[in-house]
């Protein structure tokens, strides 16, 4: 096993036992704004999708690689990500939590980090943009779960506290996506406080 693989890994889990930590944290603030048209609970909802499109796409075995990175796969679903679907899968992916939200959030990450114990990062998967090695798709589910557990911590008005692992990983495809589409400069920028470009993403 490689050792990209077993950071990758790590990553994840740091990411999800984050996720799962801060959504304890909501208690009755589920009907809060969450993110743009979400409220707290459809955030949940979409993030905890970031754990199971692993379990979904595992059961998915790809012929062959079509998305060599997960920059490449943020790339090739920039149409999907910012369509109207996405608001509305967010909310049903809330109510699908239930009553006790907190707890399914909690049961869906238990269920899904052991599967990565059996992988060894090799596997070919069929994602959503085409089939990808699971080394590469995984790192955009770390980032999933980082972002989106920083947005809905940011909505609680908790800490925001990415761990090191997933923000490392995080960030180097943040790196990776804006010096690919030639905005490194711009987001040298930002980062630095010099300027806030309205609307910038490397999204």
């Amino acid at each position: 096993m490689s050792t990209g693989w077993r950071e990758s890994r790590r990553a994840f889990g740091d990411a999800a036992r984050w996720f799962v930590a801060v959504t304890a944290r909501v208690e009755g603030r589920w009907e809060r704004p969450g993110l743009g048209e979400w409220d707290v609970r459809a955030l949940v909802g979409h993030t905890s999708r970031a754990l199971l499109t692993v379990e979904s796409y595992l059961h998915r075995p790809a012929e062959s690689v079509q998305i060599r990175s997960a920059a490449e796969y943020y790339r090739a679903t920039r149409s999907i990500a910012t369509g109207p679907d996405v608001a509305e899968r967010g909310r049903e992916a809330g109510a699908a939590l239930g009553a006790d939200a907190v707890a399914a959030v909690a049961a869906i990450a238990a269920r899904v980090a052991p599967l990565l114990d059996e992988q060894d990062g090799t596997a070919l998967v069929t994602t959503v943009a085409g089939g990808m090695r699971l080394a590469d798709y995984l790192p955009t589910r770390t980032f999933e779960l980082a972002v989106h557990t920083a947005d809905l911590a940011a909505a609680l008005g908790e800490p925001i506290e990415v761990p090191e692992a997933a923000a490392e990983q995080a960030l180097a495809l943040v790196t990776d996506l804006a010096i690919t589409d030639g905005r490194a400069g711009e987001l040298l920028l930002a980062a630095t406080g010099r300027r806030h470009t309205e609307g910038f993403t490397v999204l």
